[in-house]
């Protein structure tokens, strides 16, 4: 039997395991291995805070388009009255009672107001075919320049607008009517404001106690964001008025030194346009221009332009700070976004509220601020006495 050698192979060895190969992990630091970047986590919150703020934001402009007939005049009423609140606290000073205090100021807005649309409409209706004639002859004047610059076919224009302008007061009427069947009805809107105005006044400091006790802030905190939202809102449209009036009566002399027709009438609708921020002294000052065009020729309407300008522009820089002091403390070009994007959204109601609502934001932002920091402040000085 032949021999058979047989070969025992050796098993490979394993590699040696030398102390420097082993590593330590810390468990501790599993978990954030695979974490993102700091700055995409917090783009991405941002991203998420941007889509909630525009649900709500989306949500709040679908729910006032379904209460408008009953916030809009509440809005209106709360708007009167944070401005004339002082006066019903100086009448309680002097012992009259807060429901008849509420009761005279409200029956005086009244009174303001009717006064101020008869003023507007006798204006207008009295002296529609002046007006007529006047449109008439601007529009033949804008035409010889169109012409000029080589435009034709303008004579159907002229007819249209003629047309329109004959039944001017008429069509106002009417469009003040579809403007209010918004709101149900122009009965409705008026019962509503008056009833808003007058409870507002009346209990005005009630509804602000509750209202601090359920904002879910603390209660110093809630005092300091109701009261300077209703400071912001009196002192805006006190310093509106006095600027409005300021505005009304130069552009209604003006207008009355070059001899324009209806200058009253343009005063007044200068005084009451100008509670619309930017648009309101658009459409004003185009209505004093256009009647100056057409009763006075080209040269009267530019000086009239430049009188429009310069009470919408220089001087009323000179008197604005004096009528709001230090309340809005705004960049006009926030103020101009912030106007024409609530506009946008909430409608007249936006634009009007927009500035003081923003200017109260910016102002209880400053006055948190400030609050935390002197705590911080006070707090210091402690923490190191303590530590010594």
């Amino acid at each position: 039997m032949p021999l058979r050698r047989r070969f025992h192979r050796k098993p490979h060895a394993a590699p040696e395991e030398t102390a420097g190969d082993t590593v330590e992990i810390d468990v501790s630091q599993l978990p954030g291995i695979f974490r993102s970047p700091e700055w995409l986590r917090d783009l991405g919150f941002l991203a998420w805070f941007l889509v909630g703020v525009g649900a709500v934001l989306v949500g709040a402009v679908w729910i006032f388009a379904q209460i408008s007939s009953i916030a809009v005049p509440v809005v209106v009423g709360a708007i009167v009255a944070a401005v004339a609140g002082p006066l019903v606290s100086g009448m309680e000073r002097h012992r009259i009672p807060r429901a008849a205090g509420a009761a005279i100021v409200t029956l005086g807005v009244i009174a303001l107001g009717v006064v101020i649309l008869l003023l507007v409409l006798a204006g207008i209706v009295d002296q529609q075919d002046e007006i007529k004639a006047a449109a008439n002859s601007a529009l033949d004047k804008i035409q010889g320049w169109a012409k000029d610059a080589g435009a034709d076919n303008t004579s159907s224009s002229s007819q249209d607008v003629s047309s329109a302008v004959s039944s001017g007061g008429h069509t106002f009427l009417n469009g003040l009517a579809d403007g209010i069947k918004g709101l149900t009805s122009f009965a409705l809107f008026i019962s509503f404001t008056l009833f808003s105005i007058f409870f507002l006044l009346k209990d005005g400091h009630k509804i602000r106690a509750f209202v601090d006790r359920h904002l879910g802030v603390p209660s110093t905190v809630a005092t300091t964001i109701t009261r300077r939202t209703i400071t912001s809102m009196r002192k805006y449209f006190l310093g509106l008025t006095i600027v409005a009036a300021f505005n009304g009566t130069v552009v209604g002399l003006g207008a009355w030194a070059l001899g324009v027709p209806l200058a009253g009438t343009i005063a007044i609708v200068t005084f009451v346009l100008a509670y619309i921020p930017f648009v309101g002294a658009f459409v004003s000052g185009a209505f004093a221009v256009i009647l100056a065009l057409a009763s006075e020729g080209t040269t009267t309407a530019l000086i009239m332009l430049v009188i429009v300008i310069l009470a919408n522009g220089l001087l009323q820089n000179i008197v604005q700070p004096i009528a709001f002091g230090a309340t809005l403390d705004l960049n006009p070009l926030a103020v101009l976004i912030v106007t024409i994007s609530a506009g946008g959204l909430f409608g007249m109601i936006g634009m009007i509220v927009a500035a003081p609502l923003l200017s109260a934001a910016v102002h209880i932002s400053g006055d948190l601020r400030r609050a935390k920091l002197e705590a911080m402040a006070a707090t210091e000085p402690a923490t190191a006495e303590a530590l010594g």
